[in-house]
């Protein structure tokens, strides 16, 4: 059953973030805001944790699972980026954003795209979820809180707690998050010549992106 922690949104308790660190660290799965709906989160390098993750969200491999990484550089250490994505990942982060890349030899193997070999990287603009990261020490894979079965995301912790409780470690509560998604980028085509291609309109502007 979840552990239940409710934080400021702005000034996060450090104890409530430790213990759900703790949670993740032995394997749990947690519910965490974000600036755009709230996500589902476990450690990157733990196998059955993944396929848990899946499972709670209802996806098969080839669904693209994200990063959520503290700051530019870390994504960057995750994924292959030549100067021309990099000027745009920095015009869009932080901030509600997922951007499809070539995942590099940190991504292990079985949670990037099978076939493409590709991974979502996001540098998320919120303050409870950066202090988790930065308590966690490394990026943490997630994707968004979308319930088995249906296609609006969760925003509403109290939601969470009462559909998935018996399913995951922790649920942080800062609030109510907004209801839509990220916008998802793919920029894999840029390495070769080609444009960003918007896979999923979201509550990131395009404007900021210049598409």
């Amino acid at each position: 059953m979840a552990q239940f922690f409710e934080v400021h949104p702005d000034n996060p308790q450090v104890r409530f973030l430790s213990q759900a660190v703790e949670l993740l660290e032995r394997g749990g799965i947690a519910a965490v805001p974000t600036d755009s709906s709230y996500a589902l989160v476990c450690r990157l390098d733990d196998k059955s944790a993944a396929n848990s993750l899946r499972r709670i969200r209802g996806v098969d491999d080839k669904h693209h699972l994200t990063l959520l990484c503290r700051d530019l550089s870390e994504l960057a250490n995750y994924a292959r980026v030549d100067n021309k994505q990099y000027r745009l990942l920095k015009a869009a982060t932080p901030g509600p954003y997922t951007f499809i890349l070539e995942a590099s030899k940190e991504v292990p193997r079985r949670v990037s795209h099978p076939s493409r070999k590709t991974i979502g990287l996001r540098v998320p603009d919120h303050k409870a979820l950066q202090a988790l990261l930065e308590l966690h020490g490394g990026p943490l894979l997630a994707t968004t809180l979308i319930p088995r079965g249906e296609t609006e995301a969760l925003s509403d912790p109290q939601d969470i707690k009462d559909q998935l409780e018996n399913e995951l470690a922790a649920v942080i509560d800062a609030g109510a998050c907004y209801k839509e998604p990220t916008t998802v980028i793919d920029l894999t085509a840029m390495a070769d010549g080609g444009d960003p291609v918007v896979i999923r309109q979201g509550r990131g502007s395009l404007a900021v992106l210049g598409l």
